[in-house]
């Protein structure tokens, strides 16, 4: 088997490249999130009744 030799340098650029691929999957993430999120919560309105609904909304005007 052949042996594989990483320099310092080699193993710094890997963990630096690694963490940055981290961070930019999560950052250009967050939008499609949000967006997948939003559209759950609307499918999820579309299915409660009236009383559901409007016990949602009185909520929201108690945490405002």
């Amino acid at each position: 088997m052949g042996s594989l030799d990483l320099s310092p340098l080699g193993v710094l650029l890997l963990v630096v490249t690694g963490v940055l691929s981290f961070a930019l999957g999560r950052w250009w993430s967050r939008g499609w999130r949000a967006r997948r999120q939003a559209r759950r919560q609307a499918e999820a309105r579309k299915l409660e009744t009236r009383q559901q609904r409007r016990a949602r909304e009185r909520e929201q005007a108690k945490r405002r």
